[in-house]
């Protein structure tokens, strides 16, 4: 397997990843992982993945080439430095057209796999910020521009559910709703991160969005 490289100098590759491709190993299971990619084109690099998307998620993930690299990134990330911008695509019309969402995130009370917003969350409540921006909309559904302010786990789809609009074919947070618009995965994009580089400067990756989306996406002659 080979992943379609975005950027890459000497401390930093950016990937595209295809939704169904898991980050990192669990320990549970042999399949193939982004991390094995790396490790295996990259044997004495010393760095790693510098953070994680959902097994379903597709779009812009970064690794570190070296442990410099990698300390480095990852207290941008920790300092709320590096910008990440998502297109997802929600049930319903939502009423406020620009917003923030920022409750709390725990566990769910119910579901071991799945995060809740508080008060409906269990265990220790972490801070979760995330700003959207409705970019187009039918009767039916609406696309967004998602700019998470945290990185908390399932952020986003936890957050999208909480104001009663989850993510299209959400198989955790919306099993019960139906396909929309041809789509047949989590339609959860990564598509751009804003970060400064080791070398001083900053730079904005673009992942295109996949073919499987980008039909479903074009029908709203969004800009996003």
């Amino acid at each position: 397997m080979d992943l379609p490289i975005l950027y890459e100098d000497a401390d930093v590759v950016a990937v595209a990843k295809p939704a169904g491709l898991i980050t990192h190993s669990d320990g549970r299971t042999q399949e193939h992982t982004a991390e094995v990619w790396f490790n295996e084109r990259y044997p004495e690099s010393g760095g790693g993945y510098v953070h994680r998307l959902d097994r379903d998620t597709s779009g812009v993930l970064l690794f570190a080439k070296n442990q410099a690299a990698y300390d480095f990134l990852r207290k941008a990330f920790h300092d709320r430095i590096v910008k990440k911008t998502y297109l997802a695509l929600v049930y319903g019309s939502i009423k406020a057209k620009k917003g923030r969402i920022d409750f709390d995130i725990g566990r769910s009370r119910s579901d071991f796999r799945l995060r809740s917003a508080q008060p409906k969350a269990k265990g220790r409540l972490r801070e979760a910020i995330t700003d959207y921006k409705v970019v187009g909309e039918t009767a039916d559904c609406s696309l967004l521009r998602v700019e998470p302010q945290t990185g908390r786990t399932h952020q986003i789809r936890t957050h999208l559910k909480a104001i009663h609009h989850p993510i299209v074919c959400d198989p955790l947070y919306a099993p019960n709703h139906k396909p929309l618009l041809g789509i047949t995965r989590l339609a959860l994009h990564a598509y751009q991160v804003q970060l400064p580089l080791p070398s001083g400067t900053t730079i904005t990756i673009k992942a295109p969005v996949p073919e499987d989306l980008a039909s479903a996406f074009a029908r709203f002659d969004a800009s996003w």
